[in-house]
């Protein structure tokens, strides 16, 4: 993973610095997004991975399969990705290309994990207390995890915040074990 990363870090960097110098970040996210999800599919690799189309041929058949997708710097992108060999690494690509967008627009993903279902008032402070501890606008993502017991684990990025029981016993019983 990490030498994918490293290859499609300049690419994304790229994307990026272009998309933000033409104020089309949303737009540019939505164009890679597809093309990640579209060169995940079996039958693109297929094709991605024919030796017997040229790297233009690709390239057009993956700008084809995405339809009215791209504008002409997303397909030109596509082509510059493809006479690199480098169309696979376009999910990457697009993680890289969120997460610097993300610090652009200083906004993070918050996915919180309770026992129970929380309510819409509990979910709002929640976001409150994250976006002033966080220094930044959270989007919050909750779902129910019975395995919790109780308590809630809070995940942003790197971040985690475990005020579960599960996660407290855990704790307890290595203290006590050491």
């Amino acid at each position: 993973m990490a030498e994918l990363s490293t290859t499609a870090r300049p690419y994304a960097k790229a994307a990026f610095e272009h998309a933000l110098a033409a104020s089309a970040l949303a737009e540019w996210s939505k164009m890679l997004n597809t093309a990640a999800a579209v060169a995940q599919q079996a039958g693109v690799q297929k094709v991605l991975g024919s030796p017997a189309l040229t790297t233009a041929q690709q390239a057009q058949a993956f700008i084809d399969i995405c339809g009215d997708t791209f504008n002409a710097g997303g397909e030109n992108f596509i082509k510059i990705l493809a006479e690199n060999k480098r169309l696979s690494l376009l999910p990457t690509i697009s993680e890289l290309f969120e997460a610097q967008k993300a610090i652009q627009e200083k906004t993070v993903d918050v996915e919180i994990a309770t026992a129970f279902a929380l309510d819409t008032a509990s979910e709002q402070r929640l976001a409150e207390v994250l976006t002033k501890k966080l220094a930044r606008q959270v989007n919050v993502h909750s779902h129910v995890d019975a395995q919790l017991i109780g308590g809630v684990v809070i995940k942003a990025g790197d971040l985690v915040i475990d005020g579960s029981v599960r996660g407290r016993l855990a704790k307890l019983a290595e203290a006590l074990n050491s």
